[in-house]
């Protein structure tokens, strides 16, 4: 009979050494920990993946092991994911990152990022969903059973708390109970309860004091015992400052991006502590028992991933660079794709007939894949918008291109970083270097602005010339990156100025933004046709043209409000962001939509919104509440609340509709948003066709925290039901009365 997994852990632990023990909490490499041959434990190898699995790297150094077979598929970001609203393209996707991490020999694949997008200055905002954190569960849950059923531990992160990247090693962030548990902790506990992710990463930064790698509170209370989690927490990269706290908290694995693994805070200055408190005085002794169960949580994983002994034989070897997989990065980049604007019905471009078209704006020839921080990749290719657009097109119209704004290259902007610094550090400098930082500074800027001015003028010249023009901007990874913030939401390089004067020479231009982030556009009342694109993977310049020419209808909602200006972010208007020691998140719950909503502020394009090349209407909305009778035979036994309504696609093309339902609790004993979505199911309907949607609320779609009963709690009273098209469109709406209250963790 074969033994079970915790017999199993347990037989292993008796064999190994204290020192063992310890080689197994602990990097030995930089994408990998360490292993004990003499009982065929081996290592943990793992890889940055956000977006694919990341190149090869040298075992001790950051240098690209130059292996010529690392070339993977390139993803779609998870915020084009999340755009999606489609559970089973997140399932899909999963599927080709598991793949493709077995394919590559990997055990764990550090992914997904799943914390809330709070500002829109983020620079990690792109590996991100949501500012919603139903949204985001209802996508990660999927992702992440995806990619594990491939024999591959996903690696949720960053718990918790971790919405900046200025001071990240650091700051300390303090947020109130309510929002944690309702805004900031849902993702990760889905993930826990739902989808039984294998890992977790902690945060780089602190919360309410303490390393969040080393927080009894987030790994030991919260995750442990609350959760019940019983896999493996991996630190972040360089997250642990302690050796006595990672040892006595839920931390099992501690990896840093230096190549002295034994010296790491968990390898031998724990083994010191832990032998000087048994032989010395016992002040600050270390138990084994806090090793043995780390190593628990570590053979555990690997026994989940039939890493061990006869298992091996069974475990899936994985596959990448698939004809499966590009068409799977393919319908996840079509359905993520987002019409945000649409007058006078200027898009889809028809080809009929058009033979001139200009295409301007770098990021229409811009690889992405390569950029980003621990998100860039060797994608096996990245079609690019022009492509897509000039093999659409074939040779039947002639594409001109014009780049339109100038990016400075990466010397030049080295040097200029260099000369900003110099200046930063001005007290240090005598006045001849001071004068001569600002002289080289001044030098730089006008060159980039001459430079700037030409290409401007180019662009402006060809877009008189052409049938149609088409002008695709946005940011790029100097930007949307890992370890920096955006300063503000403007668009760089000047390209405001650029699509402000194609637009008063061409007023039917299409503009077209590629970005993970927010931007604010100054110029959306003048332009006829917007469309947001995200990093969208290896077939995103294909999708794009699809939706621009027609071939595909539109579907993506905006998993995020796009304020009008940075000050209507609530992160920016009431809380703190940025350079501080401490950051506290005075805006509470009202995070995104729930603060738009709930105060009135009219953002640039509203949470949800989405265009279609169709319309669809929305009727006989159906609102039943079963308050008894609970039968385990039903289909979702532990439905509340069940709302039917029928969507009838009334357009004269094919489309989908991401159907959003919403519930605003009318008898609120605490402060809440004015309403919060709970629900949603995207629906394909063909031309005229209409379909019933179906979706099921359970308890906690009306529930709150309570701090002071340390539970959450959905009170009775009356609550409106509202099925919309975004946070801001609300087409039907119902009044149900609960006649009970229900408290539930």
């Amino acid at each position: 009979m074969k033994k079970d997994i915790e017999t199993r852990i347990e037989e292993l632990l008796r064999q190994l050494t204290l020192e063992e023990k310890i080689a197994m909490i602990h990097g030995d490499g930089l994408f990998q920990s360490g292993a004990v041959e003499r009982l065929g434990i081996p290592p943990l190898k793992m890889s940055d993946g956000p977006m694919g699995v990341r190149n090869e790297f040298r075992r001790s150094e950051w240098i690209n092991s130059g292996t010529t077979d690392d070339y993977v598929t390139y993803l779609p970001s998870n915020s084009a994911l999340a755009a999606t609203w489609n559970r089973e393209l997140a399932y899909e996707t999963g599927r080709v990152l598991g793949k493709e991490a077995r394919g590559r020999g990997k055990d764990i694949i550090l992914a997904p990022g799943i914390n809330i997008k709070r500002s829109p200055l983020c620079g990690r905002n792109f590996e991100y969903m949501s500012e919603d954190p139903k949204l985001v569960e209802e996508m990660a849950v999927p992702l992440i059973k995806g990619i594990q059923e491939n024999d591959v531990a996903a690696c949720v992160k960053h718990f918790a708390v971790n919405n900046q990247e200025t001071e990240r090693l650091w700051v300390d962030t303090y947020v109130d109970e309510r929002p944690l548990r309702e805004i900031y902790l849902p993702g990760f506990k889905a993930a826990v309860e739902q989808a039984e992710t294998h890992t977790l990463m902690g945060a780089y930064n602190r919360f309410r004091g303490e390393h969040c790698c080393h927080s009894k509170l987030l790994l030991s209370e919260i995750l442990r015992k609350e959760w019940g989690f019983d896999g493996a927490v991996i630190s972040d990269w360089g997250g642990v400052h302690d050796t006595k706290e990672a040892a006595e908290s839920g931390l099992d694995l501690e990896m840093s991006v230096t190549p002295n693994f034994d010296e790491y805070y968990l390898a031998n200055p724990l083994l010191k502590a832990i032998q000087d408190g048994e032989h010395g005085d016992g002040k600050e002794k270390i138990e084994e028992s806090d090793i043995d169960e780390k190593v628990r949580n570590i053979l555990r994983t690997m026994l989940r991933l039939h890493m061990l002994g006869e298992d091996r034989e069974n475990r899936k070897t994985g596959t990448y660079n698939t004809t499966e997989h590009r068409e799977a990065v393919l319908n996840a980049a079509r359905e993520s794709l987002i019409l945000l604007k649409n007058e006078d019905k200027r898009l889809p471009i028809s080809p009929k007939g058009l033979k001139k078209l200009a295409v301007i704006g770098q990021n229409a020839e811009m690889i992405h894949s390569n950029g980003g921080g621990s998100a860039e990749i060797k994608a096996l290719y990245e079609i690019s918008p022009l492509m897509g657009l000039k093999t659409k097109l074939g040779g039947n119209v002639e594409v001109n291109y014009a780049k339109g704004y100038y990016i400075p290259t990466r010397q030049e902007q080295k040097e200029l970083n260099w000369q900003q610094h110099s200046l930063e550090r001005k007290k240090e400098l005598t006045k001849e270097e001071l004068a001569e930082a600002l002289r080289k500074q001044k030098l730089a800027e006008e060159e980039s602005r001459r430079q700037g001015q030409i290409l401007l003028e180019e662009a402006v010249a060809l877009a008189k010339e052409v049938d149609e023009v088409i002008l695709i901007g946005g940011l790029n990874h100097d930007y949307d990156v890992e370890g920096r913030d955006r300063k503000d939401m403007l668009l760089p390089y000047n390209q405001d100025a650029l699509i402000e004067e194609v637009l008063k020479v061409n007023p039917n231009a299409v503009v077209v933004i590629v970005a993970g982030s927010p931007i604010q556009m100054a110029w959306q009342d003048r332009a006829k046709a917007i469309v947001w694109s995200w990093y969208a993977g290896m077939e995103g310049g294909n999708a794009l043209a699809e939706v621009l020419l027609g071939d595909v209808n539109p579907s993506g909602k905006l998993p995020e409000t796009i304020p009008q200006k940075l000050e209507d972010s609530p992160a920016h208007k009431f809380g703190e962001f940025g350079t501080k020691e401490t950051v506290t998140y005075k805006e509470g719950l009202y995070v995104g939509y729930r603060y738009f909503d709930t105060y009135g502020v009219e953002p640039a394009f509203c949470f949800g919104h989405g265009l279609s090349y169709t319309e669809f209407a929305y009727k006989n909305l159906e609102v039943s509440v079963r308050e008894d009778n609970f039968s385990a035979k039903e289909a979702d036994p532990d439905a509340l609340v069940t709302v039917k309504v029928t969507v009838e696609n009334t357009g004269a093309v094919d489309g989908a509709e991401a159907v959003q339902i919403y519930v605003a609790d009318k008898e609120v004993s605490l402060e809440r948003p004015v309403h919060e979505l709970k629900g949603f199911q995207k629906v394909f309907l063909k031309a005229g066709e209409e379909k019933e949607v179906t979706i099921t609320l359970h308890k906690n779609a009306f529930g709150f925290y309570n701090p002071e009963r340390k539970c959450f709690q959905a009170e009775s009273g009356e609550f409106e039901i509202q099925a919309a098209s975004s946070s801001r469109d609300i087409r039907l709406r119902k009044t149900i009365q609960l006649k009970r209250e229900y408290r539930y963790q």
